[in-house]
């Protein structure tokens, strides 16, 4: 069964008076006023501002107006230029040169050149988590101070594609920071519309516009990542803010102006209150377990299945979500070209029989498995609780370790420590693209520490490299029938998320983060 809670909560109707309500906004001309200071409340911790080595949300909500890259996306998730100027291909197809914007100035006042560009792309060579875009690259050049070159090995149709991602943005700093190690990019100095003022751990992060920001004329506004970014406010703090009636009663109160996200009965009971504007985002996430491959007893592919076949996915997302989901098997949302429901035949089976027969075949013998959750994201905290239940259910041992979301982060990526099952989300990926969505699961990356599934690795390299998009798109379809097969990851559903602001902000626009550019109070 395929199940969506969507029209319970009446996101849909909801949606569409947000955008009349916006539009007629526009329409009227209210003109932005400069200045004032806005909290925004986000829902977890934040691990660290490097934007090479971060996939976590929570990162790229600060970040990113920090920092700017060669080429990201508009609002229809199509690339364009941002630092660069635009781009262009050789005949052959293996040669991209991009004349870079003059006058780009980083937040220490130097001006951005093709040689910071290069040393950028040289540290997210070594250091950044979806380097493998990279691998196909021969040579990086800056044959000219506002020039930068890119060679690849063979002609690679996908590569603007990967390149204009934001999952995990190739971003440029100073030449001369580049040389810092993984995590340790302070004081964080780009090219963005917002400067680093401080971060408070545990509490805050404090940004500040930057008077010198050389705003990208070529657009008639915002768009996606990029386009015309103007600042309004003096200063944004982005308030970190775990528990979602806390974030709810500080929006209410007018101590957040702006909040990440609003739980759906929070939600419902908002809808009435003229002072508060809902912005639904159906589609933020895949909600989403990985499974360990190298620690028993995920490391049999039996017990895994049998995990995957046991659980009752619209139980874990109705906990999760307080009914804001929606089930389907695709790694892809429906409507995208690479849609598929490869796989389905696996997903959301709910036969706790069959699940331990194949504990029996595995010769599981009560062995105890660790589920690492968090308390910052309140939707992956309820769906390990369900999710540990129905496991114990089926007759395995399970324990629940719960800490904020940093030390998840941190335990998930120390090879060593004994975890299991570990909870997170798949939105950039999936919003971006089909490699965008399973990059993560491939090597050197591999969340699930797997690196002996060949067809998995062909079926994507297929997906980069393939020369026309049917032949990409059937290698999308093998790739997520091999996930499954594989159980690589555990699909729960899709989430929507709803974020939220007072009424007197004006021109926010939801988005994959937060864009505190193009807003200001009305008075």
């Amino acid at each position: 069964m395929r199940v969506s809670r969507l029209r319970r909560t009446g996101w849909p109707l909801l949606a569409g008076v947000v955008l009349v309500a916006l539009g007629a906004a526009e329409r009227a001309g209210a003109a932005p006023k400069r200045g004032g200071d806005v909290v925004f409340a986000q829902e977890a911790q934040v691990a660290g501002l490097d934007m090479h080595f971060s996939s976590a949300i929570s990162t790229r909500n600060i970040a990113m107006h920090l920092y700017e890259c060669l080429l990201t996306r508009d609002e229809s998730n199509a690339p364009i230029a941002e630092l660069a100027e635009r781009w262009t291909v050789s005949p052959d197809g293996v040669t991209y040169t991009f004349p870079l914007r003059k006058g780009v100035l980083f937040h220490n006042g130097k001006e951005m050149t093709s040689a910071d560009v290069l040393a950028s792309f040289q540290r997210y060579e070594k250091v950044g988590i979806d380097r493998k875009i990279l691998e196909p690259v021969a040579s990086m050049a800056a044959p000219e101070k506002y020039t930068f070159q890119i060679k690849l090995k063979r002609p690679v149709p996908t590569f603007i594609e990967d390149l204009s991602s934001f999952g995990v943005p190739v971003v440029i700093m100073p030449a001369e920071e580049t040389a810092k190690p993984a995590g340790k990019t302070e004081p964080y100095i780009g090219t963005g519309p917002f400067q680093f003022v401080e971060w408070v751990p545990d509490s805050h992060v404090k940004l500040k516009r930057f008077d010198r920001y050389k705003v990208n004329e070529a657009y008639p506004d915002r768009t996606g990542f990029g386009g015309r970014k103007i600042v309004y406010f003096d200063t944004v703090t982005f308030r970190i803010v775990t528990e979602g009636g806390a974030r709810v009663a500080g929006l209410e109160k007018g101590e957040f102006q702006a909040v990440e996200d609003v739980p759906t009965k929070a939600a419902e009971r908002l809808r009435g209150n003229k002072s508060i504007v809902l912005y639904p985002l159906e589609q933020f996430w895949i909600h989403i377990a990985i499974p360990n491959h190298s620690r028993p007893p995920t490391d049999n592919l039996l017990v895994r299945r049998a995990i995957q076949v046991g659980l009752n996915m619209e139980e874990i997302m109705e906990a999760a979500t307080d009914g804001a989901f929606k089930l389907q098997s695709g790694y892809q949302y429906p409507g995208n070209p690479y849609y598929t429901d490869a796989g389905k035949e696996r997903y959301d089976v709910r036969d706790r029989e069959q699940a331990k027969r194949l504990l029996r075949e595995a010769g599981y013998k009560g062995e105890e498995l660790v589920l690492i959750t968090n308390t910052d994201y309140q939707s992956m905290y309820n769906a390990s609780l369900v999710m540990a239940e129905q496991l114990k259910a089926l007759g395995m041992t399970v324990k629940v370790e719960v800490s904020d979301w940093p030390t998840v982060r941190k335990k998930r990526e120390d090879p060593k420590y004994p975890w299991n099952i570990y909870f997170t989300g798949f939105g950039t990926g999936p919003a971006v693209g089909a490699t965008a969505a399973i990059r993560e699961l491939m090597p050197p990356t591999s969340l699930q520490y797997s690196s002996a599934d060949a067809a998995f690795v062909q079926a994507y390299e297929d997906m980069v490299n393939k020369p026309t998009l049917e032949e990409r798109k059937a290698a999308f379809v093998r790739a997520q029938a091999r996930l499954y097969e594989q159980v690589h990851a555990i699909k729960f559903g899709d989430l929507t998320k709803v974020q939220a602001a007072r009424s007197q902000v004006k021109g926010f626009k939801p988005y994959r983060i937060p864009r505190l550019w193009g807003v200001w109070f009305e008075e």
